[in-house]
């Protein structure tokens, strides 16, 4: 029976076991991986340079795609070496490392996918208050809090994850790590310490959700009431971009975690997870800068 002391290694789940499918999936990866980083390094340029964009709501955005950039290029540069090379190997500091950077830039994502729900709401349901609730330094302050609830949200986890004995072998049913999966090598006398944390990490997660559902819904109601058909196109224009990045976001999370043991499948598993870890980071800049006028400019001037 081996422990956590004698593990040097982690071994991943492959995508494929045949040299084909395994490079089809780094070429797929790669360009994944280049869309990713093109489109949001335009938008990260683009609000830098462009003054129009310096307000609270693409200040937000630059954070946003600060944070994609970080969380798929935690995953996605390993998955792809272990593709081309044909390998499965990731070293313990590497793997708990991975696992730190993944939690720690999710959780930041998803505390200021609801700090970008509160903008979107005052913006609209309360435009008087605007500037006096979302000035500069409160913007900063709040993006802060967003980074640093994420950092002690991983650093917990992790530190908890990493300090229990493993009695199951070192295979981890992921093409990264994370946290689920390396429960399941955990011994069985320690496993409840560390859901118990989950189980807070979920009523944190769940009451952001709530938040960003109960602004969306008063969001919604004031822009129906209101009488110009361009006020409303105009309003749903900032509004949808970021419902469709949340839904994406938490849909996928929401059953990547909380599906039925029933349903389970490798597999499956691992779709869910591209999904929820990969997707999302390359196609925001797509969804934020469809139905956004001022971003399109801002980006066709940048490009040319």
């Amino acid at each position: 029976m081996s422990n956590s002391s004698s593990i040097t290694q982690f071994l991943l789940l492959a995508f494929a076991d045949t040299r084909e499918l395994q490079l089809l999936h780094f070429w797929l990866f790669l360009g994944i991986y280049l869309a990713a980083l093109l489109g949001n390094s335009l938008i990260i340029t683009a609000v830098t340079c462009d003054h129009r964009l310096h307000t609270p709501m693409y200040f937000f955005l630059l954070n946003l795609s600060v944070l994609d950039l970080g969380s798929i290029s935690t995953t996605v540069p390993k998955a792809m070496a272990n593709s081309l090379w044909d390998t499965k190997g990731i070293p313990y500091s590497g793997c708990a490392a991975q696992l730190f950077l993944f939690v720690f830039l999710m959780s930041a994502e998803l505390y200021l996918l609801t700090i970008m729900a509160y903008d979107r709401y005052v913006a609209i349901c309360k435009p008087l208050h605007y500037r006096t609730l979302l000035g500069s330094r409160a913007c900063v302050h709040m993006a802060a809090a967003a980074w640093a609830s994420g950092f002690l949200h991983a650093v917990l986890n992790t530190a908890n994850t990493f300090s229990m004995p493993l009695c199951q072998g070192n295979a981890v049913d992921q093409f990264f790590c994370e946290i689920p999966q390396i429960l399941k090598l955990s011994c069985s006398d320690t496993y409840l310490r560390e859901v118990g944390l989950l189980v807070v990490s979920v009523f944190v997660n769940f009451g952001c959700f709530v938040f960003i559902v109960v602004s969306y819904v008063k969001i919604f109601r004031a822009v129906l009431r209101i009488p110009s058909q361009q006020g409303r196109h105009k309003a749903f224009s900032t509004c949808l971009p970021h419902l469709a990045v949340v839904s994406l976001f938490v849909s996928t999370g929401i059953f990547s975690h909380l599906k039925p043991p029933s349903i389970y499948s490798p597999s499956l598993d691992l779709v869910v997870a591209v999904l929820y870890s990969v997707v999302p980071p390359a196609v925001n800049p797509v969804i934020y800068s469809m139905r956004n006028q001022e971003l399109k400019d801002a980006l066709w001037k940048l490009i040319s």
